[in-house]
């Protein structure tokens, strides 16, 4: 008999408990067809990947997806790891990274390690536990794990990915590769843990069929040009941001568009103001920090985003509010976007505190269209009238007093759910105009 198998080291060693029946995850699976091929997809929440793994990989920056691939076409496909995650993680590596490591464990209590003196004994049971637990981890990872190789036609092949974290919503991207043709797989997959702000407000729900207006494109360029120039406070007797942004494009190909690159926003609540307290008070990073409301049309913003850089008093925000505009069969969203580069503070907000936006407000506009360009998912872009010009030497101001300067003009854009490029609008142009390319 093997050491490590004796009762006593099994009684006194390292327990290695995973759930492989809990499966939650699994009702929360999406799936797509493409010619015989389809696709399904889930994310697991830290909770649900402790549970299932039995370690805790959120702790250490890993989020496992559940993957499916059905191949029904003639011939083999290739799943690409790479187009998924880049900086994924292959499942001995995860294994590893979690390994139970008992002198480790020891140096976490500092001086307060000499308290353990007593049962220094049992420390080699503890080690050749964990050596153990360490092994059934290895193969359980391993047999969990999305295999490698190609998927033979006719099968079906399933298993975990080890990604890097998302919260909130994350883009899943499966490219499959076969001899003459590649399949592209774009998900936007729930994660639980988050309370995102938007998931709690009925905006899909807030025009009925008869206040819809649909537009071509002359009337949608008048219509835009009507819109109000900018945010205000929640009595709109004071303007704030100018509203510099249009946005064109159903609700989930929005997400699809920014999610990589943008993070959602957590409901403003008492354990999001003291996380954001904290990372305000460390100048740390906080991902999905709450965005302040802005009011436009007389409701606060519908969905709001941001890009945040290592601390908090640092990052771009973008809100945006659905209108009862529909542009081809598409909603229109009217925004506003702006980069914060500090903190400051003011008499003009409850925590006596705020953040200091980039006079240059036009740069954060046009960042993101450039942004949008890089992902491929921009099909048309343009310039409407907007909140009018101001200069550096006039500046208009926003709520909490803060100056910006702008050539006026709001940006519009026309997203595609599938990868383009982007074209440019016969419209307005902060340079001047912009003629339409020639029909091919």
């Amino acid at each position: 008999m093997r050491f490590s198998r004796l009762p006593i080291v099994r009684r006194f060693g390292v327990p290695y408990e995973p759930k492989p029946e809990a499966r939650p995850f699994l009702d929360r699976t999406q799936a797509q067809q493409q010619e015989g091929v389809e696709v399904k997809v889930a994310v697991l929440s830290s909770r649900e990947s402790d549970r299932f793994f039995g370690v805790p990989l959120g702790k250490h920056g890993i989020q496992p997806v559940w993957l499916e691939i059905a191949n029904g076409s003639a011939g083999p496909l290739f799943f690409d790891r790479v187009q998924l995650d880049p900086n994924y993680y292959p499942p001995l590596e995860a294994a590893i990274i979690s390994h139970f490591a008992i002198a480790r464990r020891l140096a976490g209590f500092g001086a307060m390690a000499w308290f353990f003196f007593p049962l220094l004994f049992l420390l080699p049971l503890k080690v050749l536990g964990a050596r153990r637990a360490n092994r059934r981890m290895d193969a359980y990872f391993r047999e969990h794990a999305f295999p490698l190789g190609a998927v033979a036609a006719g099968s079906r092949v399933s298993g975990f990915m080890f990604t890097s974290v998302d919260d909130g919503t994350k883009i899943v991207r499966v490219r499959l590769h076969a001899t003459e043709k590649t399949r592209d797989f774009v998900f936007s997959a729930p994660v639980p843990g988050l309370v995102i702000d938007y998931r709690h407000r009925p905006f899909e729900g807030l025009f009925d069929d008869a206040s819809l207006v649909d537009c071509d494109a002359t009337t949608l360029r008048d219509h835009l040009r009507g819109q109000p120039r900018a945010t205000s406070n929640r009595l709109a007797t004071r303007e704030g941001d100018p509203a510099n942004l249009v946005v064109i494009g159903e609700f989930e190909v929005l997400r699809v568009a920014f999610g990589e690159r943008w993070d959602e926003t957590e409901t403003i609540n008492l354990a999001t103001c003291w996380k954001t307290a904290k990372a305000f008070l460390l100048g740390s990073h906080y991902r999905y920090s709450p965005v302040s409301p802005l009011f436009l049309f007389g409701r606060s913003q519908d969905f709001a985003l941001q890009r945040a850089r290592r601390t908090i008093n640092e990052r771009l925000h973008l809100r945006l509010w659905l209108t009862p505009l529909r542009f081809g069969g598409k909603p229109v969203w009217v925004g506003q976007v702006s980069r914060d580069i500090g903190v400051r503070f003011t008499h003009r907000t409850w925590n006596l505190t705020t953040h200091r936006i980039d006079p240059d407000i036009d740069d954060a506009r046009d960042y993101v269209i450039e942004d949008l360009m890089g992902t491929g998912h921009l099909d048309s872009m343009g310039y409407v009238d907007g909140v009018g010009e101001t200069s550096a030497e006039n500046p208009r101001r926003n709520l909490t007093g803060d100056p910006y300067e702008t050539d006026g003009c709001r940006a519009v854009l026309i997203l595609s759910p599938t990868p383009t490029t982007a074209k440019f609008l016969g419209w307005l142009s902060p340079a001047g105009a912009i003629e339409a390319p020639p029909a091919s």
